[in-house]
C-alpha cells in the first residue's frame, strides 16, 4: 500500500503559510503542536470500472494513536475535530472506508497508513492517499459447468472464514490479502480445485468451465476485463473434469495441479524457481547444495514459498538432468514433469515419482 505525507514541515517553514490561522484562532498550548487532515485529490482515480462506487471520505474510520499505542481519536472521519492539539511525538494515522475482519461479497476496503513525528509548536497537515487494501474473486460459471454438476455446492476460502459462491452468483466475493482456495463438493466428496496468493488491490477473475466445454476452456462470451487505475485485475481458465494433465500438450497448471492431490502419472508446467527444500524455506538462488527436490512455480519470478509445488527427484535420469546443484542454469526454466501429484511434500503440494521431463 502507498503512503502519502504531506505538509509535515517546521514551524519555521510555516508561518507566512499559517499566518491567517494563528490570527484567527487561540494561540497553541505551549510546547503543543497542531494536527489537521485531509484527503489528497488523486483519492478518486480515473476509472473504466462503472461498478466501483468510491466511498464518501466522512464515512470512513479515522484511528489516530500515539508512540505507545493509546488511541487519542477513534472514530468517523467526518466526526473528527477540525484540529488536533498534541504533545510532540511519533503518531500513526490510519483510516479505512469499512471495517473488514471476514470474506464477504461487494465490500471492497479503501484505506491509507501514514507515521509522522510531531515537534514542539509545529503547525503539520498529513494528508492520506487512500487504496483498496483487501482483494477480490469473482467467478465466471459456464453453462456446460452447471449441466455437468448440477447440485455442487462452491466455497471460496481464506484463513479469515468461507463464503458459499452459487452458480448464478455475479457479485465479487472479497478477502484479505493471502492464499485464497476455491473448494467443490459434489456427491458427497470436497476437493481443491486450485489455490491463489492475492495481493492487495488484486481482483481475481476465474472461468469456470467443464472438461466437455470447447476442449476445457471457458466460455467468456460478454465478459470483458477492465484494468483501472485504482485496482489490478488477473484473470485465468480453470476447467474441471476431462483429461487435462494426460499428456504434455495439456499439461497442468501449477494451480490446477494443488487440486488434483492423489492423481497420477499427470503431466504438470511451471518455472523452476528454487531447490533445497525445507520444511519451512526454500533456497531460490545458487548455489544449491541439495540433489533430491525442486521447486516450481506459476511465474519464474515467484518468490513466495506458498505459490510453489515442491518436486521430488527420484534416483536416475531425472534427478541427474534435473538437480540444482549439477545443473544451476535451469533455474527460471520451463519445465514439463510427469508424475504422481501428492498433498504434501515438504509441507506443499507436490510432484513425486516423477517418470519424464522436459526443458522448453
Amino acid at each position: 500500500m502507498k503512503r502519502f505525507v504531506f505538509g509535515i514541515l517546521p514551524a519555521l517553514c510555516l508561518l507566512v503559510a499559517f499566518s491567517f490561522i494563528s490570527c484567527t484562532r487561540d494561540r497553541l498550548p505551549e510546547g503543543y503542536a497542531s494536527l489537521v487532515f485531509s484527503f489528497g485529490d488523486f483519492f478518486e482515480p480515473e476509472t473504466k470500472a462503472g461498478s466501483l462506487t468510491l466511498p464518501d471520505t466522512n464515512d470512513f474510520i479515522l484511528y489516530l494513536s500515539d508512540a505507545s499505542g493509546k488511541y487519542v481519536y477513534s472514530g468517523l472521519y467526518g466526526d473528527k475535530p477540525e484540529r488536533f492539539e498534541l504533545a510532540p511525538g511519533s503518531y500513526t494515522a490510519k483510516v479505512i472506508s469499512r471495517e473488514f475482519n471476514v470474506p464477504a461479497f461487494d465490500a471492497p476496503q479503501f484505506g491509507d497508513e501514514v507515521c509522522f513525528v510531531l515537534e514542539a509548536d509545529e503547525e503539520a497537515s498529513v494528508q492520506f492517499g487512500c487504496a483498496q487494501l483487501n482483494s477480490g474473486v469473482k467467478l465466471v460459471i459456464n453453462s456446460g459447468f452447471i449441466s455437468d454438476y448440477d447440485g455442487g455446492v462452491l466455497f471460496l476460502t481464506s484463513s479469515d472464514g468461507r463464503l458459499m459462491y452459487s452458480y448464478n452468483e455475479k457479485r465479487i466475493a472479497y478477502f484479505n490479502p493471502g492464499a485464497v482456495s476455491l473448494k467443490f463438493l459434489f456427491d458427497g466428496v470436497e476437493k481443491v480445485l486450485f489455490t491463489k496468493v492475492l495481493d492487495a488491490r488484486e481482483i481475481l477473475i476465474v472461468n469456470l468451465g467443464s472438461g466437455d466445454d470447447g476442449g476445457g476452456v471457458a466460455d467468456k462470451a460478454g465478459i470483458s476485463i477492465s484494468v483501472d487505475t485504482s485496482r489490478v485485475w488477473n484473470e485465468f481458465d480453470y476447467s474441471f473434469g476431462g483429461d487435462k494433465g494426460g499428456s504434455i500438450e495439456d499439461a497442468l497448471s501449477v494451480d490446477e495441479a494443488r487440486g488434483r492431490a492423489g492423481e497420477k502419472g499427470l503431466w504438470v508446467c511451471g518455472y523452476i524457481v528454487g531447490g533445497d527444500l525445507t520444511s519451512s524455506g526454500i533456497s531460490f538462488a545458487a548455489p544449491f547444495r541439495t540433489y533430491t527436490n525442486l521447486a516450481i512455480a506459476a511465474s519464474r519470478n515467484v518468490r513466495d514459498r506458498d505459490e510453489c509445488l515442491s518436486v521430488s527427484l527420484p534416483v536416475g535420469d531425472v534427478r541427474d538432468g534435473l538437480n540444482l546443484v549439477d545443473n544451476p542454469g535451469l533455474l527460471g526454466k520451463r519445465v514439463f514433469l510427469k508424475g504422481n501429484i501428492v498433498a504434501s511434500y515438504f509441507g506443499l503440494a507436490g510432484i513425486k515419482d516423477v517418470t519424464e521431463y522436459e526443458i522448453r
